[in-house]
């Protein structure tokens, strides 16, 4: 997810924790960040330190995971000339140039079992040594940690220490996945096509039609709101007819009759079969009242809808290009609106 990347959702589950985050932003007290990739762990960790006291002062980032276990106390802590091999000159760590500001410990659970212990330590006494000294340096530092781990499970396998983690959890929030998010897909895909339209200069973006948007309704999004920026804007840059709406949705990039046939792979996700796939023809009944036949497939339609889209009416009513007052006034004639409701 890019750094310029603003809170877009209007889901319950989605805003409180967009609020929780914002409550805790004002105490100088430690934040775990808990969430699926592609769920927005960086931007809460910004969100906490631009509406803290610390705004003013650094916001530095380490990613965990992308350090070797060698070189990750170094990086955290720093190291005088001639620590280790290669170190030709002193070089201060992540603790020292986020003093005063904020340090986002991405990958949280990567950390190494010496890693873990000196972290303990300078979040507990507020002070670092760099690697071949044994002076210590005082560090104001505000910690703010993410993972896709539950960490109390590590703790029990013994693979996170729990006094660590019991000085991180002063505050925990946990991101809510995409396909939890109910009523958020149209509105993420919206704002992604319209971003994408304006730079590939189109007039005004078309809209999705109603086979591409149940697609992304019903799509279960594993890679959470990083997925599906891609699909969307390879949705708007793959389509040809920019004054009509788009409707055709490829959920895997590597979907070609070509593509190597390995372990592991799997048929193309399309919102519209392609000419390799293979079509069913079910044989329909004789019909004998075609006015009934009509609105006994709706009301199928309709329920089938409302089942993909999780009961929320009006996410249902932009899967079938429906207004929302057009949903309802089916969903009476049908007598589901009930049903609806309850759920």
């Amino acid at each position: 997810m890019d750094r310029d990347q603003k809170f877009i959702g209007e889901s319950s589950a989605f805003l409180d924790a967009v609020e929780r985050a914002s409550r805790a932003a004002a105490l100088n007290r430690p934040v775990l960040v808990i969430g699926e990739r592609g769920t927005g762990k960086e931007l809460i960790a910004e969100r906490l330190h631009h509406l803290s006291p610390r705004w003013a002062g650094s916001l530095v980032t380490l990613n965990c995971a992308a350090m070797p276990e060698t070189l990750i106390e170094a990086e955290l802590f720093g190291h005088e000339a001639g620590a280790f091999t290669g170190a030709t000159k002193a070089r201060v760590g992540r603790f020292e140039e986020a003093d005063g500001g904020t340090l986002f410990l991405d990958e949280l659970a990567t950390l190494s079992s010496g890693a873990q212990e000196r972290l303990l330590r300078a979040v507990e006494y507020g002070e670092v040594t760099r690697i071949g000294s044994s002076k210590a340096i005082r560090v104001d530092v505000r910690i703010v940690a993410a993972t896709n781990e539950h960490l109390p499970a590590l703790v029990d396998d013994g693979r996170f220490r729990a006094d660590l983690l019991d000085r991180l959890s002063f505050e925990v929030i946990t991101l809510p996945p995409l396909r939890h998010r109910e009523g958020d897909v149209p509105v993420l895909a919206d704002h992604f096509a319209r971003r994408m339209a304006a730079e590939l200069e189109w007039r005004q973006f078309p809209g999705f039609g109603p086979k591409a948007m149940a697609a992304l309704v019903g799509h279960d999004w594993p890679g959470n709101v990083r997925e599906l920026r891609n699909v969307v804007e390879r949705a708007v840059y793959r389509w040809d007819e920019p004054d009509r709406p788009i409707d055709s949705i490829e959920f895997d990039p590597f979907a070609s009759p070509y593509r190597p046939q390995g372990q592991g792979a799997k048929p193309a996700m399309t919102a519209e079969p392609g000419p390799a796939q293979t079509i069913a023809v079910v044989e329909q009944p004789e019909v004998t009242d075609l006015r009934a036949a009509c609105d006994a497939y709706e009301k199928r339609l309709l329920e089938e809808a409302l089942k993909r889209c999780r009961f929320n009416q009006r996410t249902t009513a932009a899967a079938l290009a429906l207004s929302y007052d057009q949903l309802r006034h089916a969903l009476r004639r049908h007598n589901l609106l009930e049903k609806a409701a309850a759920n």
